[in-house]
């Protein structure tokens, strides 16, 4: 058997030998680890809400100043600017959630469940906001609040899903069982995602065909182009923000039970 020389007498060789062997943690794993998602994750908080609060300003300026009216619905056309980024998000959301879920169950990431956890309130926050504003928009433009077109009515399912798995999160003491759970009911509602997206291609609806992202280029003139992609950029940079807070906050709550239960335990460490 060969015997390692005593510390602070190896060789610069021999440790670099031994440091060589040593296996290295892929990004992926260390972002696994709860505490050092926060850690790696923080600093980013305040350059985030820097530029969300930045593109806000940019884009409210734009669309109140910079931005003209429609020939056939004035000023309300400006409802646009929020109704349309927080629909994009509605869809955008549940999109990230139904990749968590697939974290959670195939690749079992100990941080894809609190991810998913994280957005769901937002998700709705976003589609409930999406269905007001459209509301508002549609009263001049259609002569009614509401229509069960084919994309408010699946809109409105969105909605519920979103809230049925606020709901099924707090419904479940155990987590990780309320993570699968969580994580197949997100997959099947996925479904509804594609159907908002095509609804105005499958039906007859009051909502135009896409204007934006189309094949041959947007029918927007940029003077309207302009704010409404900054308002896209402001919103989404607000739900990237508002997520790792949310992520941060549920890590420390989950450490908190887990110490709590330790102490009951009287194994507290």
């Amino acid at each position: 058997m060969r015997i390692l020389p005593a510390a602070g007498t190896m060789e610069p060789d021999a440790k670099m030998t031994i440091n060589d062997t040593t296996p290295k943690m892929s990004w992926w794993n260390r972002l696994a680890h709860p505490g050092q998602f926060v850690i790696w994750t923080r600093p980013l908080l305040w350059p985030l809400a820097v530029l969300t609060a930045l593109l806000f300003a940019a884009g409210l300026w734009f669309a109140f100043f910079n931005s003209p009216a429609d020939y056939q619905m004035g000023d309300t056309v400006r409802i646009m600017y929020v109704h349309v980024p927080t629909a994009w998000l509605s869809q955008f959301v549940y999109g990230a959630m139904a990749v968590s879920a697939l974290g959670t169950l195939v690749w079992r990431h100990p941080m894809a469940d609190v991810s998913m956890k994280a957005a769901a309130p937002m998700g709705a926050v976003f589609t409930a906001m999406a269905l007001f504003t459209g509301s508002l928009w549609g009263r001049p433009t259609w002569g009614t609040f509401w229509e069960w077109d084919g994309r408010m009515t699946s809109t409105l399912i969105m909605l519920f899903i979103y809230l049925g798995i606020v709901a099924l999160w707090r419904a479940f003491d155990d987590q990780l069982r309320a993570a699968r759970i969580v994580a197949i009911f997100t997959l099947v509602g996925a479904v509804n995602v594609p159907i908002i997206k095509f609804s105005v291609d499958w039906w007859s609806t009051l909502h135009q065909p896409a204007s934006v992202f189309r094949a041959d280029g947007p029918t927007m003139p940029g003077s309207i182009l302009t704010p409404l992609f900054i308002m896209f950029f402001a919103f989404t940079f607000l739900f990237i923000t508002l997520q790792l807070l949310a992520m941060h906050t549920e890590v420390r709550r989950r450490r908190v039970m887990t110490l709590e239960r330790k102490a009951a335990r009287g194994d507290a460490r």
